[in-house]
């Protein structure tokens, strides 16, 4: 008679078989368990560099020399304290805004937003840049808070097109407006450094909401995004 466990597990399989390298996001809040914030830090550190030892024990590599010894932990604490600080919501930025005094009602752009990310499926870079841009409605938002936004929904495992609708809904909260737009262009590891190795692609994804949708605004956004440096 056949094992539950095992038919359980060669279903799983079969399923990531079938998904392979397509980018899917089943929604658009990064998939957490309810318990993702009973362990402390530390002690996800602690766990994180003993199963990192076994990877390294399993594929051969000798963790008594030198260059290597040390390794677990650093990787424990790199995902901790910053490839994937954007998970823990105590690191979120403080999105708060200012009175338009000035009554500025034209578009502003933060264009060319470093941004550094891992793709979830497997866990390799996605390094790119994003442009963001909103109408202000009565409100506005300092220029760092709107790179800090991104940032911190970079740092996580993470699907390109999750990315640009997390920073668009956050803008538009806080801002009280409809009319923002987030438009991310980026390279992924898995693409360049796996499977069919192509050193040359990026990938954009773009999100308008509000007058964006409109096609003389869209327009002269992505105008602005393209204008050359001075």
């Amino acid at each position: 008679m056949e094992d539950k466990s095992t038919k359980i597990s060669e279903e799983l399989l079969k399923e990531v078989d079938e998904i392979g390298d397509n980018h899917i996001m089943t929604s658009i809040e990064t998939p957490m368990r309810p318990d993702a914030f009973e362990m402390s830090n530390e002690e996800k550190i602690e766990k994180i560099e003993s199963y990192f030892e076994k990877i390294m024990h399993t594929l051969g590599l000798d963790l008594t020399d030198d260059s290597l010894k040390g390794t677990p932990k650093r990787v424990a604490k790199l995902y901790i304290k910053d490839l994937f600080k954007g998970l823990d919501p105590a690191n979120k930025p403080s999105m708060s805004t200012f009175e338009n005094k000035y009554n500025y009602n034209q578009m502003l752009v933060e264009k060319n937003i470093t941004l550094y990310s891992n793709c979830e499926h497997h866990f390799l870079p996605i390094v790119g840049k994003a442009h963001v841009a909103y109408i202000p409605n009565g409100r506005v938002i300092g220029l760092s808070k709107i790179n800090r936004i991104v940032d911190y929904y970079a740092r996580r495992p993470q699907v390109q097109e999750r990315l640009a609708l997390q920073v668009l809904n956050d803008l538009k909260q806080a801002l009280n407006t409809e009319d923002v737009a987030v438009y991310v262009d980026a390279e992924h590891m898995c693409i360049s450094s796996r499977g069919v190795s192509d050193q040359h692609s990026s990938t954009v994804t773009v999100e308008y909401s509000g007058k964006f949708k409109e096609e003389n605004t869209k327009n002269e956004f992505l105008t602005y995004i393209n204008a050359p440096l001075k």
